[in-house]
């Protein structure tokens, strides 16, 4: 039997299934286009979900999953702060 997905989201890279607060949240926006992590902010878009762990992350990178979910490249410094945010 498949687990409650009411307030669960789906990791791009694992395909995990976790709550909004274990997961980064990575958004193209819908009026400029710009690519951003967002895990606070409600801006509205494309949006794409990734564990916080450096396995997923590379992983996703890796095989262009985020930009394939988003429809849009993934500038360098989201990259970055991608490694950032898993630090802290």
């Amino acid at each position: 039997m498949k687990p409650e997905r009411k307030f669960l989201r789906q990791c791009v890279s694992c395909k995990t299934y976790k709550k909004k607060e274990d997961l980064i949240k990575i958004t193209k926006n819908k009026k400029n286009g710009d690519v951003q992590i967002n895990n606070e902010l409600l801006i509205q878009g494309r949006s794409v979900y990734i564990c916080k762990n450096e396995k997923c992350i590379e992983n996703a990178l890796k095989k262009k999953k985020i930009e394939n979910s988003i429809k849009s490249n993934l500038p360098e410094i989201v990259k970055e702060e991608l490694y950032t945010v898993l630090k802290k």
